[in-house]
């Protein structure tokens, strides 16, 4: 139960993160000096966790510590370049379609999961994912408020750049889970934002390093950001995927948007309407499904198994 409580904190996290990016445009900064501060600054605090990680660790008697070989540094990087390109893509949709729209794209990334889970597996998605995943779907679409929008002369390329962030979104949920598994959370972790930087800095290069704006205000928002964007969720999610398997990540994942449309309702004092508040209710069911079928599954079985001698 631990490691779901886990992954569903990293997704509220990146609920949090899209208030403070939004403040942080406010104040004057551009996508490229958000993201890149973000980078840079989660970066520096990833690597400061996992070099004090083996000290914290040393009481922990589950905790090993293993040699990391090259082969694996590699493919950490490499899974750290789609957190990377997800806010790339995502904040470049952003500039073409609405946020209500983008935000519709992203979360295509609930079924991209599971789907990929299974083709990976060659197995068939349990019933409980599959019902949580009709019940997230619709609750996203109301939560969005795209139902009264027309698409009629909507930017496909932001369209375009909205899907590429749910697939990078989906790839990354996955990896995290699958790459490099038996090394610790923090070193994984920042390996990750290595590769997520790097990626982000050539795409936009550090200009906010000698232009001012950190001086300005920018390390106040990045350092905001750095903490519950590119710390919190990739350690959460590090942490906990390996044990309750991508498919239910992805639907835990999906806490992110009620996060966001209170955090926007609470802080940003923006609008939401009866409609949005219910589906935010229904995502919450939807996020909570699974699990509590699964507990309905075990509690019938243990009932079978006392009454039959």
């Amino acid at each position: 139960m631990k490691y779901i409580v886990l992954v569903f904190l990293g997704a509220c996290s990146y609920g949090i993160l899209s208030t403070f990016v939004k403040i942080a445009y406010d104040n004057g900064f551009t996508v490229g000096e958000v993201v890149g501060s973000q980078a840079l600054i989660g970066l520096l605090m990833t690597w400061i966790y996992a070099l004090a990680y083996p000290r914290v660790a040393k009481s922990v008697k589950t905790v090993t510590r293993t040699k990391i070989k090259p082969s694996q540094v590699l493919k950490l990087i490499a899974v750290g370049t789609t957190a990377g390109s997800t806010s790339i893509v995502y904040y470049g949709a952003l500039q073409y379609i609405t946020a209500s729209l983008a935000i519709i794209l992203l979360f295509q990334f609930t079924w991209l999961g599971v789907l990929l889970e299974a083709i990976v597996n060659r197995k068939r998605p349990e019933s409980a994912k599959v019902y949580a995943l009709i019940v997230l779907l619709i609750g996203t679409v109301f939560a969005s408020g795209i139902s009264g929008n027309s698409l009629h002369g909507v930017s496909w390329i932001g369209i375009g750049l909205g899907l590429l962030s749910a697939i990078s979104y989906t790839l990354f949920i996955f990896f995290s889970g699958k790459v490099a598994v038996e090394l610790s959370a923090a070193t994984r972790t920042a390996l990750m934002l290595t590769g997520a930087a790097v990626l982000i800095m050539i795409v936009f290069p550090p200009l906010f390093l000698i232009n001012g704006s950190l001086s300005q205000g920018l390390w106040i928002w990045g350092g905001l950001i750095a903490f519950f964007g590119a710390l919190i969720p990739p350690l959460f999610f590090n942490i906990g995927v390996p044990h309750i398997g991508s498919g239910l990540a992805t639907i835990l994942g999906a806490a992110e948007l009620p996060v966001a449309v209170s955090m926007a309702f609470i802080v940003l004092h923006e609008s939401v309407t009866v409609v949005q508040w219910i589906s935010v209710v229904v995502i919450l069911i939807g996020v909570a499904l699974p699990e509590l079928l699964q507990i309905r599954n075990r509690r019938g079985e243990k009932e079978n198994g006392a009454t039959n001698p």
